[in-house]
Formats: structure tokens, sequence, C-alpha cells
């Protein structure tokens, strides 16, 4: 069976109380792990995984590879910190590789990413080079597909 972790990564809707008959214990015992993960930071959040490209919101996606000059006795971390904290920043890794740092952002344009790029990473100490790719479409999201999620217009083809 699944850890309790996974199953909450799967479905955050599951009650303490549903997660209690799946598990066979009390439900004040699932609350109280659940609690205890979330004071850890073990569980970040609860989220909704849109697919924001069947509604109308108007955003570009992109990643942006980072290059970067690690400052002494922080590495890696100091930097990605600072750019966490920019709103237009979905996620932030360090990576292995050709280069050390991945950025996933959105904005409403293809000006905004590059405005981003040129005024605010490429102005942080450290970062020495950046290449950026516009995502073109999203065929799964957070573990969830969205191919096949709307129809492509196409005829279909047959052998």
């Amino acid at each position: 069976m699944k850890s309790l972790l996974e199953m909450l990564e799967e479905d955050s809707h599951l009650t303490p109380a549903e997660l209690a008959v799946m598990y066979e214990k009390d439900e004040g015992d699932i609350r109280r792990m659940i609690d205890e993960y979330e004071q850890q930071g073990v569980i970040l959040g609860y989220k909704t995984v849109i697919n924001w490209e069947r509604t109308s919101r108007e955003y570009i996606s992109a990643l942006i590879e980072l290059k970067v000059v690690p400052t002494g006795e922080h590495g890696f971390d100091e930097i990605a910190e600072h750019i966490c904290h920019f709103p237009e920043v979905k996620s932030c890794y360090l990576m292995s590789g050709g280069f050390d740092l991945a950025v996933f952002l959105e904005a409403r344009s293809l000006s905004e990413i590059a405005r981003f790029v040129s005024e605010k990473l490429s102005a942080i100490d450290g970062v020495i080079g950046t290449a950026t790719h516009f995502i073109l479409k999203k065929y799964k999201i957070e573990g969830q597909n969205t191919a096949g999620a709307e129809p492509s217009g196409r005829l279909p083809v047959h052998a």
C-alpha cells in the first residue's frame, strides 16, 4: 500500500477520516501525523493542478538555465534563495550537468520574461550565463496527463 504522503500527494482532498479507514488507524492518529509533517516542512502545502491551456488565461511559461559562480560558504544556496523570492519564479532546482540552476517561471508575455532575465536574473552577483527555453505545450503537469484533454482537430488515421 502507498504511504500516507504518497496518498496525499496523489489526492490532497482525502480527509483524515477516509485515510484512517484506508490505513485501519484512528482518525486522530492520522491528523497528528499530517500535522507533524506540516510542522516539519515535509508537507509544504496543498495545491490544485490546473491545465491553464483550457482557460482564457494568457501566460507564457519558461525554463531558464543558469550558470552561476557559487558564493563562499553558502555555495549555490544564497543565489537560489535570492531567485526564489521573485514572484514570477514557480520552481528553482540545483542541477547536475551543463548548467547549475533550473528556474521555471510564468509571465504574461515574452517581453516580461526577457525583462525578468535581463533586469533581475542577470543583475544577481554570481550569475554568469542564462539560456531561456519557452514551453510550447504541457503534456503532463504535476503527474497529471493533459494529452487528450482537448481535441487536436486532426482526423484519425486508419491503417
